[in-house]
């Protein structure tokens, strides 16, 4: 019972975590041409309130990355994918940069924000707020657009707009308000606090306070030489190709009206890539649903000598992370599954293995500082569970290939309780008895050899051969809890998967 209830609970998250990153049909990413500014959304539309709280961290950005970034929030998912990649790239400049940005699979949106490597960062490190941000501009485009001039009005009337040697400021209309670099070759990225440079206490959800900079006045950065990006340079996505249509209600790329990723509709997108040789074949996949708002991707490799599979799966909105691994030889098969959230702490881990002698496994489960191991191994011997809980509790249970059974525990205060063969005895602090018909008698203490070499946690692995499991302790590339834990940036969560706070350790 013990080995089956293992393996059902590894099949059932191993196969959560694959359905997440099945190869997803990718869908359009120029929006219809009708309809697009009426809300669609799955939810129901934000208010003008809560609009101008989110899109308050932006609003006072120059007009064409303005539009780089409502358009790159509607793909977050190639945000974060994006900002590994610039993160591990570091070395590339000007045009040895664009020519390799151009050679990735993103949105063009995504690709212009490569030449603003801070603004990137900051979208991959609160991607709840750039979900929100690309939902409300695919969905409520119009309204979006007027939020943003509503704030620069707010801005300007309280004297904190105003043009100098990093950007100009032009009121084309009452309506609306021009920004653009003074210098055209080169664009400074405005930082501010938006509840002072606005007049007005905007608290924008999902946006990490720690962003924001502590200051009354807008301040600039080092300025990012876009020349050959204004110029086209060797792309069609560079920083002359957008702009903001503030009449029309909508983000302009390359003259036409952009709203970005259509599956803020309530569908589902992703990509997928195959590869076949003599000797087997490899998949990768990536996905995103934005009704629950769950990023997932995998892959996996197979050949002669066997399979082996990997996914990952994060939720900003609930704070959920998960993982597993998989792999499969003639000589065995191996698993792995961890999951964590952010916002409960509560934490789970597994590993299962089988091979010709057997089964074996360990797992474990925390949160609010108490934790649960337990272990299991079948062979042609018979079978064997231990559970362990960090308060002291202890349990063990096995069955003989004979047909013996027993089953051993001992409570955090010391009492111990035992069954073996259909007798039961216990330990209460007087010595072990033995219940007979009801009555409880004083014996020797009760032996069984049913669990031999089955010890704590900390000293045994699966399969009790007194080795850990590579699934632990660091093996095999599973950090420990407090390493592990996804969290996003907006949270404060944890330094991500394989110590890097983003979505994962893409590396």
């Amino acid at each position: 019972m013990i080995r089956i209830f293992a393996k059902r609970c590894l099949s059932i998250t191993l196969s959560f975590l694959l359905i997440l990153t099945l190869p997803i049909e990718a869908r359009g990413q120029q929006a219809p041409s009708t309809g697009a500014q009426a809300y669609s959304g799955q939810g129901e539309p934000l208010s003008a309130n809560e609009l101008e709280a989110l899109v308050a961290p932006i609003a006072l950005y120059p007009d064409a990355l303005v539009a780089q970034v409502l358009g790159a929030a509607t793909f977050p998912d190639q945000i974060a994918f994006a900002n590994d990649w610039l993160q591990q790239n570091k070395n590339l400049t000007g045009q040895a940069l664009m020519k390799a940005v151009d050679q990735q699979p993103w949105d063009p949106s995504v690709k212009a924000l490569s030449q603003f490597p801070t603004i990137l960062q900051k979208m991959a490190g609160n991607l709840s707020w750039t979900s929100s941000l690309g939902e409300a501009y695919h969905t409520q485009a119009s309204q979006v657009m007027a939020a943003v001039q509503t704030l620069r009005a707010q801005a300007k009337a309280a004297g904190n707009l105003k043009s100098g040697s990093q950007i100009t400021v032009v009121q084309e209309s009452p309506q609306t308000i021009v920004i653009q670099p003074t210098n055209p070759q080169v664009v400074y990225v405005p930082q501010y606090n938006p509840t002072v440079v606005y007049g007005t206490a905007y608290t924008t959800p999902g946006y990490s306070a720690t962003d924001v900079a502590m200051t009354g006045l807008i301040s600039f950065g080092v300025g990012m030489a876009v020349g050959a990006a204004i110029s086209g340079g060797c792309c069609g996505w560079g920083y002359s190709y957008w702009n903001c249509n503030w009449h029309g209600g909508a983000v302009y790329y390359g003259g036409g009206a952009y709203y970005g990723n259509n599956a803020w509709h309530g569908g589902y997108y992703g990509s997928t890539a195959s590869a076949y040789g003599p000797y087997g074949s490899a998949h990768a996949s990536a996905g995103y649903n934005p009704s629950t708002g769950t990023y997932a991707r995998g892959g996996s490799i197979s050949g002669p000598y066997g399979s082996a599979g990997a996914a990952q799966a994060y939720n900003p909105y609930t704070g959920t992370a998960a993982r597993g691994t998989a792999t499969s030889t003639p000589y065995g098969n191996s698993a792995t599954a961890q999951a964590y959230n952010a916002n409960t702490g509560a934490y789970g881990a597994t590993h299962q293995t089988s091979n010709a002698y057997g089964n074996y496994g360990e797992s474990t489960y925390s949160k609010n500082g108490e934790s649960a191991y337990t272990q299991h191994e079948t062979t042609a011997q018979g079978s064997v569970g231990t559970a362990q809980t960090s308060y002291g509790g202890k349990a063990v249970a096995g069955s003989g290939a004979n047909g013996n059974y027993g089953a051993a525990g001992e409570t955090a205060n010391g009492d111990k309780y035992a069954t073996a063969n259909g007798n039961e005895y216990k330990n209460t602090g007087s010595g072990w008895e033995k219940n007979t018909n009801g009555s409880w008698n004083s014996v020797q203490k009760p032996t069984t050899s049913s669990a031999s070499g089955w010890g704590d946690r900390s000293a045994t692995g699966a399969g009790g051969s007194g080795e850990r499991s590579s699934a632990w302790g660091g093996g095999g590339g599973w950090q420990s809890r407090a390493e592990s834990a996804r969290g996003s940036y907006s949270r404060g969560g944890g330094g991500g998967w394989g110590g890097r706070g983003g979505w994962g350790g893409r590396r």
